[in-house]
């Protein structure tokens, strides 16, 4: 390993990043000042710049642009409104009905639409409202709103799901989609704990109890946008289409449930469009850009660096896996989750997978511990937005979103350690 090389690509990455410089330049400009100490300008351009086409090649990535656009239209469609109507019918009458409400559907909205952005967007754009009316504070339901719309990163189908299979080289899609099904629901489960908590200390309201009638007509509504999941899970797992396939059929329904609904005009289709093209854009270029970062990285051999490193320190798996955690976790406060999953994936995983860990468990492990930097600053971008939505400041915030944390972190060390619980669902199916 070439020590000037590290030292030039750690150096220059944390330098671009603390004075602003967005972090797909960031990623690119440091792994060409890389290349520089190694070979001359013109050559290290040139395989920086194959690196990324190269990283781009791949008939799996297709399946992200047709999620992302599955997801906006399911946004504009109509969907999160019937989906927090089913989500009251079920939960809706427990104390602070409304909180556990909100995080069923920031659940169901984020598995369909595969955007934590978007959840935040959606469920708390309305639920907030509702929630402020009902005498729940802003604060709480702001921070609320924030870690709950990451619960659908972990519920397929899932895009970064997607990226990780592309990182590790090839773990199954089928299989991680699969697995992310109960550490989702496990660490929905432990918000709404939390929530339940903060109901009983500041005696938030009950919604009223609905009839049995009331609640199966909300379910019958929800039907048609819940079928999307069974859908494009169900093909993938019986093997009739793969995940890119899959995420076609997905834009096609969704477009045929929005013409259904009538909630979508062709204004709206256009700007949905161009928001998708517009957000496929910037994941690709942190892909493209990550994925040259990790050639660099495995040219210079850090994994093997950081491997031996780690074993030195402990031969201990519970201690491996207590670091790698805190790394990540540091990790995501400061960088986004695709390029965070691209670079850090195979770094780890070769060590994890000779400790004997499963991929698919591992692709879970970082996931949810990536989604925790989503809710923090200076990066996370559903903490922004969550803000926005709310009208709130971060400060005001941080009070209320400490306990979801930790109960996040708590999620987090439960299906670290019981690799049951990811695995369990694709033994089942064979996977």
């Amino acid at each position: 390993m070439e020590i000037a090389g590290v030292l030039v690509l750690i150096i220059s990455f944390i330098f671009l990043l603390l004075i602003g410089v967005p972090i797909a330049f960031c990623i690119g400009i440091a792994t060409l000042l890389t290349m520089l100490v190694s070979i001359p300008f013109d050559p290290a351009v040139t395989t920086v710049a194959q690196r990324m086409a190269t990283g781009l090649d791949s008939f799996t990535l297709l399946a992200i642009p047709f999620f992302i656009l599955a997801g906006q239209i399911m946004n504009q469609g109509g969907i999160a409104r019937r989906l927090i109507d089913f989500a009251k019918s079920l939960v809706g009458m427990l104390p602070g009905g409304l909180a556990y409400v909100h995080v069923v559907a920031a659940m169901l909205f984020g598995s369909i639409s595969g955007s934590a952005v978007a959840t935040a967007s959606a469920i708390g754009g309305f639920m907030g409202p509702q929630m402020e009316k009902e005498g729940y504070d802003k604060d709480f339901s702001a921070a609320l709103n924030i870690t709950s719309s990451t619960t659908g990163l972990i519920i397929p189908p899932s895009n970064i799901l997607i990226v990780y299979s592309l990182a590790s080289g090839g773990a199954s899609i089928a299989a991680l989609f699969l697995a992310g099904y109960i550490p989702g629901i496990l660490t929905g489960l432990l918000l709404m704990a939390v929530s339940g908590y903060f109901a009983f200390k500041r005696k938030y309201p009950v919604t009223g109890r609905v009839s049995v009638k009331v609640a199966f007509r909300k379910f019958f509504d929800a039907i048609p946008s819940l079928f999307l999941i069974i859908l494009v899970i169900g093909g993938i797992v019986a093997g009739i289409f793969t995940a890119t396939e899959a995420s076609a059929i997905a834009v096609v329904y969704a477009l045929i449930l929005a013409v259904a609904y009538r909630s979508m005009n062709l204004s709206q289709l256009k700007s949905v469009f161009l928001s998708s093209v517009n957000t496929t854009a910037i994941v690709a270029l942190l892909i493209a850009t990550s994925m040259a970062m990790s050639w660099i990285m495995s040219y210079e051999n850090i994994p093997v660096f950081v491997t031996e490193s780690l074993i030195a320190l402990s031969d201990n798996p519970f201690v491996i896996l207590i670091i790698i955690n805190i790394i990540l976790l540091m990790v995501g406060v400061f960088m986004d989750m695709t390029p965070a999953v691209l670079i850090f994936t195979p770094i780890f995983l070769p060590l994890v997978v000779e400790m004997g860990m499963d991929p698919v468990h591992f692709g879970i492990i970082m996931v949810l511990n990536l989604s925790v930097g989503l809710c923090t600053p200076p990066v996370g971008s559903v903490l922004f937005v969550g803000c926005g939505i709310a009208n709130i400041s971060i400060t005001k915030v941080i009070k209320p979103l400490i306990p979801l944390f930790i109960a996040m972190v708590i999620s987090l060390l439960i299906v670290t350690y019981f690799e049951s619980l990811s695995l369990f669902l694709p033994r089942l199916f064979g996977y």
